[in-house]
């Protein structure tokens, strides 16, 4: 039974909600999964996804803040609201999702941090912040064993030269510094995780999710960076049947600065 992956840094779920259902609406995802909803548990809008046929929810959220959840129309159970650097920053949340398959699918969703404007540990303590969480996060993922797993979400790391508008000009800009470019292959290799995003376009064509707010007209510039991430475990990318990276939702009112991925298996 093929399942049907989104993930999206949203900016806040309340604020962009009906953008939210009208995209559950268009694309039916079998499982949505969102990064930075800014929004404590309590208020999380959960009728809204009930009645755009979603009731199933795991939520992991603080007030104003990052925040993900994972709104899915199938059963699921969550595993692990992961806590990194020892700081209840409410960054990931992971769940286990049953498509009527063999076996269910373990998805996780990630917001790493994004490390602030210095790339530099001493002068900038949000970079500090971004490169130990790394480090951690990737302890936890490299165990080679995990089977029908997914890593979703914004990773903040555009990691190959084509994953960002210019590499020569981004090298010192936080999100594109070697130190952090490798870090995250390392984890991704250590785990034997497939990008599945570059699986199915070719590393050589250019590929963003996210376009600034600071650019007054960020399509005719295209000065995007690819900061949203799809990995698989093999048994589960070798399943891999087509992959969206939604640009037009960066022209929908009031935008995330971030636009959907979608993925689907089986």
């Amino acid at each position: 039974m093929p399942l049907k992956i989104a993930t999206w840094n949203i900016n806040s779920v309340r604020l962009r909600i009906n953008s939210v259902c009208e995209f559950l609406q268009a694309h039916k995802p079998d499982v949505l999964c969102l990064q930075e909803t800014k929004c404590a548990d309590a208020h999380f809008p959960r009728n809204a996804f009930a009645e755009a046929g979603y009731p199933h929810l795991a939520i992991h959220g603080q007030k104003a803040y990052h925040g993900v959840a994972v709104a899915s129309r199938l059963p699921m159970d969550v595993i692990d609201r992961k806590l990194f650097c020892d700081r209840e920053d409410a960054r990931h949340i992971s769940v286990s999702v049953n498509n009527g398959s063999a076996a269910p699918v373990d998805i996780h969703n990630f917001y790493v941090p994004a490390g602030g404007d210095i790339p530099d540990s001493e002068k900038n303590w949000k970079f500090a912040h971004k490169l130990a969480f790394i480090d951690e996060m990737g302890d936890w993922l490299a165990k080679p064993e995990r089977k029908r797993s997914l890593i979703v979400g914004d990773l903040n790391i555009a990691p190959l030269e084509t994953d960002v508008w210019s590499h020569k000009q981004l090298l010192k800009v936080v999100s594109h510094t070697p130190v952090e470019t490798e870090s995250l292959e390392r984890i991704r290799k250590a785990g034997r995780w497939v990008d599945v995003m570059r699986a199915m376009i070719p590393p050589e064509e250019k590929l963003f999710t996210w376009w600034s707010y600071r650019s007054p007209n960020w399509e005719a510039s295209d000065r995007g960076r690819r900061l949203d991430h799809i990995w698989a475990t093999p048994d589960l990318a070798e399943t891999a049947k087509a992959l969206t990276v939604l640009k037009q939702a960066r022209n929908w009112e009031k935008p995330s600065d971030h636009v959907p991925v979608i993925a689907t298996f089986g």
